[in-house]
C-alpha cells in the first residue's frame, strides 16, 4: 500500500504541542524489529509479520496474507491486523489515539503498527508501518515502511499520515504484557477479544489487567467465565462475588453470582444475589427474572 508522499509542510498540532511542553520522551531505537518488505497490497500481513516475529512467533508475511488479505478492500483492514494477532495468541490493544502515548509505548521497547494516508485526503493512499524509534527532539520518528528499513521520516509529517487515519495505532504483545499506555477500556476490550480466540491467553490477560487495575470489571467477569466453562463453580463464584464486591451496580455480575451459588447448593445466596440483579434491572432485565424464577423454583 505505500505510495508517493503528497503532504503540506506545516507543523502538526501534536508535535508541536509535545515539544513546546518540553514533554518529549528521550530518544531510542529498538533494533530487533525484523524487517519485511511489503509487497503491492500487502503491508498489513508484512506489519503484523514483523511484529509478531518481534515477539518470537514464527510466522511470515506470506502465511498471514490470504487470512488477511481483502481483495475488494484492496488490502487489510485494521480489524483483520487484530485478529491475525489474536490468532497468534498475543493481545491485541489499540492505543490511545495521541502522540504521546505512541513515542512512549515505543520508547518502552514495544513496536506500534500504525495506519497512514500517504497521498490527499480525498484521494488516500492507506498504508501501515511499523514505528520502531523516534528523536522527538530532533522531530523525527522512525518506521519499518515499504520497502525501507528505518526509514526516518519528519515528525511533523508523520503525523500529517497518521492523522488521516485518526490516529491509528495498534500494540501487539504477548497475553500477559499489557501494552504502557493502554487504557483500561482499550485493555479490557482487547482481553475479552482475545478470549473468542484462546481462552488460556485469555486468561493471562485478565490476570495481567487485575494487576494494573485490581477491580476491572471485564477481567474479573472473564476469569468467572472461563472458570465457569472450566467447570470450576467455586472458582467461577469467587470472581463473581469480587465483581459484585467492587461494582454494586453491576447486574451481570449479581446474575452470573446467582448462577454459581446456586451451583454450589447456596439457594439462599442464589435467592439474594438474583433480587439484587433485579432490583438493578437494565437491558437485560428479561435474563436476570428468569433467572430469579429458577432460583426461586428450586427446592
Amino acid at each position: 500500500m505505500a505510495a508517493p508522499l503528497l503532504l503540506a509542510a506545516c507543523a502538526a498540532p501534536q508535535t508541536s504541542r509535545l515539544l513546546s511542553e518540553g514533554a518529549a520522551p528521550a530518544p531510542g531505537q529498538i533494533a530487533q524489529v525484523p524487517f519485511i518488505p511489503q509487497a503491492e497490497l500487502q503491508c498489513g500481513p508484512a506489519a503484523t509479520a514483523m511484529v509478531l516475529q518481534f515477539h518470537g512467533k514464527a510466522v511470515t508475511a506470506e502465511a498471514l496474507a490470504p487470512q488477511m488479505m481483502l481483495p475488494a478492500a484492496g488490502g487489510s483492514l485494521q480489524i483483520e491486523l487484530q485478529a491475525a494477532a489474536r490468532r497468534a495468541g498475543m493481545l491485541a490493544t489499540l492505543l490511545p489515539p495521541r502522540l504521546p502515548a505512541l513515542l512512549d509505548e515505543v520508547a518502552a521497547g514495544q513496536p506500534v503498527i500504525v495506519l497512514q494516508n500517504l497521498s490527499l485526503p480525498a484521494l488516500p493512499r492507506w498504508h501501515y508501518a511499523v514505528v520502531i524509534g523516534h528523536n522527538a527532539a530532533r522531530r523525527e520518528i522512525t518506521l519499518h515502511s515499504g520497502t525501507t528499513p528505518n526509514l526516518i521520516m519528519k515528525l511533523d509529517t508523520f503525523e500529517h499520515t497518521w492523522a488521516r487515519s485518526g490516529y491509528w495505532a495498534l500494540a501487539i504483545t504477548p497475553p500477559g504484557q499489557l501494552p504502557r499506555t493502554a487504557t483500561q477500556e482499550q485493555a479490557g476490550l482487547a482481553a475479552s477479544a482475545l478470549e473468542r480466540t484462546d481462552a488460556q491467553a485469555a486468561a493471562t490477560a485478565y490476570r495481567a489487567l487485575l494487576a494494573r487495575w485490581p477491580d476491572d470489571l471485564v477481567a474479573l467477569m472473564g476469569l468467572g467465565n472461563l472458570a465457569w466453562k472450566s467447570g470450576d463453580r467455586a472458582a467461577a463464584a469467587e470472581h463473581w462475588q469480587r465483581a459484585t464486591t467492587a461494582h454494586p451496580k453491576a447486574a451481570d455480575a449479581w446474575n452470573n453470582l446467582a448462577q454459581a451459588r446456586l451451583a454450589l447448593g447456596d439457594r439462599a445466596g442464589a435467592l439474594l444475589a438474583a433480587r439484587k440483579a433485579v432490583e438493578i434491572g437494565g437491558a437485560r432485565s428479561g435474563v436476570y427474572a428468569a433467572t430469579l424464577g429458577r432460583v426461586a423454583g428450586t427446592r
